[in-house]
């Protein structure tokens, strides 16, 4: 439960959760070339505000940068907000 899922679709993506089959939480983001990916828009339905599933989201696309070795350059505002937060995640900056 709660847990971030992932689509891709040819050059886009997303991560979401879904909670009893309605979607509560998408974080998109754009292929840029081979080696990133570009976060572009981070939303949580109304309702989820406090429960961390924004973060959730683009700590699991840091894991996803990570194992597929390549980098994220986070135009989103809220997801920036967390990569400067949070100078662990500068590995895939």
């Amino acid at each position: 439960m709660n847990e971030v899922q992932l689509k891709i679709n040819d050059k886009n993506g997303a991560f979401y959760i879904d909670i009893n089959g309605k979607q509560e939480a998408l974080m998109t983001f754009v292929f840029a070339g081979e080696d990133k990916i570009i976060i572009d828009h981070t939303e949580v339905n109304p309702g989820n505000e406090g429960k961390g599933f924004g973060k959730k989201m683009v700590v699991k696309a840091i894991e996803y940068a990570r194992e597929k070795g390549i980098k994220i350059i986070p135009l989103c505002p809220f997801a920036k907000s967390v990569f400067d937060k949070n100078p662990q995640f500068s590995d895939v900056l």
